[in-house]
C-alpha cells in the first residue's frame, strides 16, 4: 500500500467517479483502475462497488477512507513542516463557505493571509451552510465557514464573530422613517427569502418558531441565493428581505437601502469555522484555521442555533 494508491482511492471516494478522479490526479483511467485493483489485492478485500451506475464504497472501503485521509494529511504535515523549516509554505487551500462569509468576511482573511504566505493559492467553493456541513461529513472537503450550526456530534464549531439579521427595504416612503416593524407588518408585505439550506434563512425560521410562527404565513414572492441580487431586487421594490447586517454597510451609508429591525424577534447569530471532529486537517488548512481564529472577533453566543 503506497501513497499513490491511497490518493487514488480517496479521489474516487470524493468524486464518486473513476474518470473524474483520473482527471483530478492527471492520470489515465486504466492507471486509476490498476491502483485500486492492486490496493484491493494487497488488503484482501473489495473497497469499491463497481456494479452500480454511481460508484460507492463498500463497508471495508468506508473503514479505510477515514484512515486514508489521516495518513495523507499526516504525510502533508511532514512535508509542510519541512518546507516551513526551509522558510517556504505553499500549496492550494480549498475553502468551502456559505454566501455571507464568502462575500463579506473571507476576502479580508485571504488578503491578510496572502501577505504572510504569498506562495499559497486558493480555491473557493460556494455552498449554502447545509451543503458545507454535508461535504465535510462526507469527506469531500476539510473545513468550511458557515452562518448556522447543525446539530451533529461529528463536527467541531469554532466561533469566529457575531452577526445580526435585519430587514432591508427601499429607502423610500413609508420605510424611510421606520426603525422597527412588527411581525404582522412583515407578514403583510411581499418578501424575498434565501434558499432552503441557507444559514440566514435557518436563523430567521428558528426565531419565528420561538414565537410559534410559520414561514408559510409570509407572502414570499422570490427565493434567491445571491445576496447582491436580493439587495438589487429590494432597491427596485420587488419586496422586503432578511439579510446579514454585514452585507448592507455600504448601501445603508449611501442611503440606497433602509435597515429595519423586527420587534420582538432575536436575530443575532454567529459565524463559525467548522471541521470534522475525528479527522486530521491538512497542515495548510490547520495553519489557515489558526490564523482565522487569531484574527477573528468572536463574541458570546447570543442565540442557540
Amino acid at each position: 500500500m503506497d501513497f499513490r494508491q491511497l490518493e487514488t482511492f480517496v479521489a474516487i471516494a470524493k468524486f464518486k467517479s473513476f474518470s473524474k478522479a483520473a482527471d483530478y490526479l492527471f492520470l489515465t483511467q486504466p492507471t486509476i483502475s490498476n491502483h485500486i485493483q492492486n490496493l484491493e489485492n494487497q488488503l484482501g478485500t473489495i473497497l469499491i462497488n463497481r456494479t452500480n451506475k454511481k460508484v460507492t464504497l463498500t463497508k471495508a472501503g468506508e473503514i479505510l477512507y477515514s484512515h486514508a485521509l489521516d495518513i495523507l494529511n499526516k504525510r502533508e504535515l511532514a512535508l509542510f513542516n519541512l518546507e516551513q523549516f526551509k522558510g517556504k509554505i505553499e500549496g492550494t487551500l480549498e475553502i468551502a463557505t456559505s454566501t455571507t462569509p464568502e462575500q463579506y468576511i473571507l476576502p479580508q482573511f485571504l488578503n491578510s493571509f496572502h501577505r504572510i504566505y504569498p506562495d499559497v493559492k486558493y480555491h473557493l467553493l460556494h455552498f449554502d451552510s447545509l451543503q458545507v456541513v454535508d461535504s465535510i461529513i462526507n469527506g469531500e472537503i476539510d473545513f468550511g465557514i458557515v452562518g448556522a450550526r447543525e446539530d451533529n456530534k461529528r463536527l467541531n464549531y469554532i466561533n469566529l464573530m457575531a452577526d445580526r439579521l435585519v430587514v432591508i427595504a427601499p429607502n423610500t416612503a413609508p420605510y424611510r422613517d421606520m426603525n422597527s416593524i412588527s411581525i404582522d407588518f412583515l407578514k403583510s408585505s411581499k418578501m424575498i427569502l434565501r434558499e432552503e439550506g441557507s444559514g440566514t434563512r435557518k436563523i430567521f425560521e428558528q426565531a419565528l418558531h420561538q414565537q410559534n410562527i410559520s414561514i408559510d404565513g409570509f407572502n414570499v414572492v422570490a427565493y434567491i441565493e445571491n445576496t447582491e441580487t436580493i439587495k438589487q431586487c429590494v432597491r427596485l421594490g420587488l419586496g422586503l428581505s432578511i439579510v446579514s447586517e454585514l452585507s448592507i454597510a455600504d448601501e445603508v451609508n449611501f442611503n440606497f437601502l433602509k435597515k429595519i429591525e423586527i420587534e420582538g424577534l432575536d436575530l443575532c447569530r454567529n459565524f463559525y469555522f467548522t471541521y470534522h471532529r475525528y479527522r486530521t486537517l491538512s497542515p495548510l488548512a490547520e495553519t489557515f484555521k489558526n490564523y482565522v481564529i487569531e484574527h477573528s472577533h468572536p463574541a458570546p453566543i447570543k442565540q442557540k442555533v
